[in-house]
C-alpha cells in the first residue's frame, strides 16, 4: 500500500488533443504540457476536460503514458481511472499506476444511481486494490452520484486514500468536504470550480484541477502562487480576472468544449471536442473577442 501522496497547487485538468481523423495527436499533446509545466501547473490527465469518456481503451491508456514521458519528473501528474464499474476501474488504475503517476483519481459511476454505503463500498475497493494514492473525484451534475462529506469521511479513514477533487459547483459543497479534512489527518481536498479556487485557498483547499488552466495557464496558476506568497489581496484580484473570463467564456458552450476550442483559437492545433457540440461561427467570434477583452493569449 503507498504512502498517502499529499499534491498541492494548481493541476490543470488537461484536454486531450485529436488530429483531423479523431485520433489522438500525441505532439500537441506533449506541447500543451510542456505548456502547462512552464506555467508552474501540475497535469491531471483523462478527465472531463480529456474527454474520457469519449476515449477507446487504448487511447486512455496512452494518453496516460504521453502524459508520464513528457511531464518526466518535471511536475505532478494524477491519471484519472473513473469507470462505470469497480472492476474496470481496478483494471485501468492497475494499468496507470505502473507508468508511475503519483496518484490516480476516480469519478462517482454515473448512469446507475448509488447509495452512500455503495458509494464507499466502490471506493475502498479500488483504494484496496491499488498501489498508488487515490482520490475521489465528486461530480454529481454529471454523474447523478454525490459523495456526501460523512461518506468521504468514511473514506478518509483508508490508508490508500489521500483526498477528493469536489466539481459539485457550491461553496456548501467544499466547505462540507474542507471541514472533513480538517478532522482528518492527511487527507486533503482539490477544488473543481475555477470560480472558487482563492476561496478554496483561504478555507484550506491543498490545491485546485482547473479546466480553465488549458486557456489560460498562467493567469489561473497566478491565484495559487501569489496566495502562496502570503498576498492573499492579490490572489482574490486574479480571481476575479478568471472568474470574469469563465463566466464569459462557459456562456457560449458546454465547457469542456468552449476550453478546448479556445485553446485551438489561440493557435494550438488541438482539434476539435469529442462530445457531439456545435460550435457556430459567430459563437467562435464570441469566444475570440472573449479571449482578447481579457487579454488572453497563447
Amino acid at each position: 500500500m503507498a504512502n498517502k501522496q499529499k499534491l498541492q497547487g494548481i493541476l490543470t485538468a488537461i484536454i486531450t488533443p485529436m488530429d483531423a481523423e479523431d485520433r489522438f495527436a500525441e505532439a500537441p499533446f506533449r506541447e500543451q504540457i510542456d505548456r502547462q509545466i512552464k506555467a508552474g501547473n501540475g497535469i491531471f490527465c483523462g478527465g472531463t476536460n480529456g474527454e474520457f469518456f469519449a476515449l477507446t481503451e487504448g487511447e486512455k491508456r496512452r494518453v496516460a503514458e504521453v502524459a508520464m514521458e513528457q511531464v518526466a519528473g518535471r511536475a505532478s501528474v494524477v491519471g484519472h481511472v473513473g469507470e462505470v464499474s469497480t472492476a474496470e476501474c481496478i483494471r485501468a488504475g492497475r494499468e496507470i499506476a505502473r507508468l508511475g503517476v503519483d496518484a490516480v483519481a476516480a469519478i462517482t459511476p454515473w448512469f446507475v444511481p448509488l447509495s452512500q454505503d455503495e458509494l464507499h463500498g466502490h471506493f475502498s475497493a479500488i483504494a484496496d486494490a491499488l498501489e498508488v494514492p487515490v482520490y475521489l473525484y465528486n461530480i454529481p451534475a454529471r454523474t447523478g452520484n454525490t459523495i456526501a462529506p460523512e461518506t468521504a469521511k468514511r473514506l478518509a479513514a483508508h490508508p490508500n486514500i489521500s483526498g477528493i477533487k469536489d466539481s459539485a459547483g457550491s461553496h456548501e459543497s467544499l466547505s462540507g468536504f474542507l471541514k472533513v479534512a480538517k478532522e482528518v489527518p492527511d487527507f486533503v481536498v482539490f477544488n473543481g470550480p475555477d470560480s472558487l479556487i482563492h476561496q478554496g485557498f483561504v478555507e484550506g483547499c491543498a490545491g485546485a484541477v482547473s479546466g480553465l488552466a488549458n486557456a489560460a495557464p498562467r493567469e489561473v496558476n497566478a491565484i495559487w502562487t501569489r496566495f502562496a506568497a502570503g498576498d492573499i489581496a492579490g490572489s482574490r484580484q486574479q480571481q476575479e480576472r478568471v472568474t470574469s473570463l469563465r463566466e464569459a467564456l462557459y456562456k457560449v458552450c458546454f465547457a469542456p468544449a468552449a476550453v478546448k476550442r479556445a485553446v485551438q483559437l489561440l493557435g494550438y492545433h488541438v482539434g476539435n471536442s469529442k462530445y457531439p457540440v456545435r460550435i457556430s461561427a459567430e459563437q467562435e467570434a464570441q469566444m475570440r473577442e472573449i479571449l482578447q477583452a481579457h487579454g488572453i493569449s497563447g
